[in-house]
């Protein structure tokens, strides 16, 4: 399977990067934009969520109503996201379709009209009131919180209720001015594409303003000091937790080590933590670890959600296998499976237009090289048993080790974490 890429920049900064699937006849379109909650300031929380909404609402040429007949009529689906350090619009279309979609995309992006403005902040509010509603969502960014403290990367993307209420149309206005500008825009496109005849596109339907816009936000290394444990009282059946810690960025050579580790630990139903917690002892419905990169730092951690009966034997169990993880190596069948498994999702995901469209779009954005197949491949055939020693000793490390949870009794809580103080994975 080739991963052949072209990338054109145009001379407002826009870049184009593509990538050609002959044997399909759709086409996946993504409009990336490199900002996101991290560069946000505290009385700025949630304008580039909301901002992401109100590109929905109409722009110079199309009202929100033609917007959605457009796409409704060509059988595709348009829709958007918000990250720490990115916000995209993206859809999937059949051939015929892409410069329609294209043209409608690009107005929304770079010339939206930024009404309705009142009844989106309505629509948002609630889904924040949703967000607090959901205890297995929002137990995540708790851990975020106590593993970044006050900087950016601790807040929720989804932003703060008096911001989303109160913030004048004129500074939304401004937040669009400042960050949607070329070059601080890529444009992706994978599946039925000719580059050539999508750059002459984007060249018609962009705008030629050459401003910059540095979106980064502070360095992660400047984040003031975080509790290392967080909780929340609410009416719930279960507990959730997260137990994690600092990461590694999009940058470092050991990620590919860490999504092995990952795989091998909690990352699928033959895992460690599924195996032990889930399927010997019942403790638990959902059970996993995961971890996600940024620009110069990340973020590891593993959830677990329990009744209160079973939260004590399922921390004492998390405990014992975070324990496990630094003092016993990955054996060699554990490793095997593990590449095998990652090199198999990778495969089968670049199946996707979508998926593809997606991985040109944020590694373009982040300034991170489009490797091909075989060395990712290799990257990941080479990882050793002593890397993972290596970076499970360095990341799982009791004395960075926060802890965050929502549940009915903050005392059961405590109690429950005696089980990770005990197995010496939480200082």
């Amino acid at each position: 399977m080739a991963l052949e890429h072209r990338l054109t920049t145009l001379d407002s900064g826009v870049r184009i990067v593509t990538e050609a699937m002959p044997s399909v006849r759709s086409v996946s379109i993504g409009l990336w934009i490199g900002t996101g909650s991290r560069a946000e300031s505290h009385d700025e929380a949630g304008l580039s969520h909301l901002l992401e909404h109100l590109l929905f609402k109409g722009s110079s040429k199309y009202s929100s109503l033609e917007i959605d007949q457009i796409f409704d009529g060509m059988g595709a689906e348009l829709n958007a996201g918000t990250g720490k350090e990115t916000t995209s619009v993206f859809a999937r279309v059949i051939d015929e379709h892409l410069p329609q979609a294209f043209d409608v995309m690009a107005d929304m992006v770079f010339r939206p009209t930024l009404k309705e403005i009142e009844s989106e902040r309505a629509v948002i509010l609630e889904e924040i009131a949703m967000y607090e509603d959901d205890p297995q969502e929002k137990v995540f960014d708790l851990l975020g919180e106590a593993v970044f403290g006050q900087h950016p990367l601790g807040r929720a993307i989804i932003g703060r209720a008096e911001v989303i209420a109160d913030t004048p149309e004129e500074q939304i206005a401004a937040f669009h001015a400042q960050r949607y500008v070329p070059s601080n825009v890529v444009i992706a496109a994978a599946g039925a594409i000719d580059h050539d005849e999508f750059v002459a596109l984007a060249a018609e339907r962009t705008p030629v303003s050459t401003t910059a816009f540095s979106a980064a936000g502070p360095l992660a290394s400047s984040f003031t000091e975080a509790p290392s444990r967080r909780f929340e009282r609410k009416d719930t059946e279960q507990f959730h937790v997260c137990v994690g810690s600092l990461g590694i960025s999009r940058h470092d050579d050991r990620r590919f080590a860490l999504r092995v580790l990952d795989t091998i630990f909690g990352g699928t139903s033959s895992s460690r933590l599924f195996q032990e917690v889930r399927e010997r002892r019942g403790l638990a419905y959902s059970v996993y670890s995961f971890s996600s990169s940024f620009e110069d730092t990340g973020q590891i951690g593993l959830y677990v959600g329990t009744r209160p009966d079973n939260i004590t034997e399922a921390l004492e169990v998390v405990g014992t296998e975070l324990a496990r993880l630094r003092a016993e190596p990955v054996t060699s069948e554990e490793l095997a499976r593990a590449k095998e498994n990652l090199k198999g999702r990778v495969l089968l995901a670049l199946e996707s237009t979508g998926a593809r469209m997606n991985r040109l779009g944020s590694e373009t954005l982040a300034n991170a090289p489009l490797i091909g197949l075989d060395e990712l491949e290799a990257k990941i055939d080479a990882v050793s048993i002593e890397d993972l020693a290596e970076l499970s000793e360095l990341l799982w490390d009791p004395a960075k080790m926060v802890v965050a949870g929502i549940g009915p009794d903050e005392e059961r809580f405590d109690a429950a974490l005696e089980g990770l103080t005990s197995a010496g994975v939480l200082a």
